[in-house]
């Protein structure tokens, strides 16, 4: 009877679930070209916010130095949050062909890295500067009000900004990171297992 027991052969025999390929493409893909369509989505929403603000700008004619300020302060948090934004534009757009796991994980990798920064440092620069914007932007009609009304607009935005803040940005970016996290662990272990 033998008593050497070789571990490593045991371990090496055991069948390990790993995702076809092919799904796996297609699934990295189908998450690509949904973060494309986003990235439209986003880039003509805040265009068009940013022409509607300078619309607002033109039409009323603000008085107030403070009014032209957050007006400009606004234009600016939205352009500030873009340019780093479409970085991902050079990732997302790439032909669909499929290269090998390595190169694809490395793609999800930056695409990963990029997302991230987007969530932290220009998510928080973004609402910092626009709700300076805002309010500054507030505080001519704000100040044409009586104070009751004043205060409950002010109590509004700032309630506005807060539930966008607190409850709506870490969810997408919960989902964001959720999905992203699944692909990159899959192409990890597809990786690991063709250096094996």
């Amino acid at each position: 009877m033998e008593t050497n027991i070789d571990l490593k052969k045991i371990w090496n025999q055991q069948k390990i679930e790993t995702p076809k390929v092919e799904i796996l493409y297609a699934k990295a893909n189908k998450l690509k070209s949904r973060s494309f369509l986003q990235l439209i989505i986003v880039n003509i929403t805040l265009l068009l916010t940013i022409t509607f603000i300078g619309f607002i700008w033109y039409y009323y004619q603000p008085e107030l130095v403070t009014t032209k300020i957050g007006i400009i302060l606004t234009i600016l948090a939205v352009i500030i949050f873009l340019l780093p934004y479409n970085k991902q534009f050079s990732l997302l757009s790439k032909t669909k062909t499929e290269p090998n796991s390595k190169e694809y994980l490395q793609q999800l990798i930056k695409l990963k890295e990029k997302q991230t920064f987007q969530q932290t440092t220009m998510l928080s620069t973004y609402f910092i500067i626009l709700s300076l914007g805002i309010g500054l932007y507030l505080f001519e009609y704000v100040s044409k009000m009586t104070i009751t009304w004043g205060i409950i607009t002010y109590v509004i935005t700032i309630l506005w900004i807060a539930i966008n803040w607190f409850y709506l940005r870490p969810k997408i970016i919960t989902k964001q990171n959720a999905k992203l996290n699944k692909l990159l662990v899959e192409f990890e272990r597809l990786n690991n297992q063709m250096i094996e």
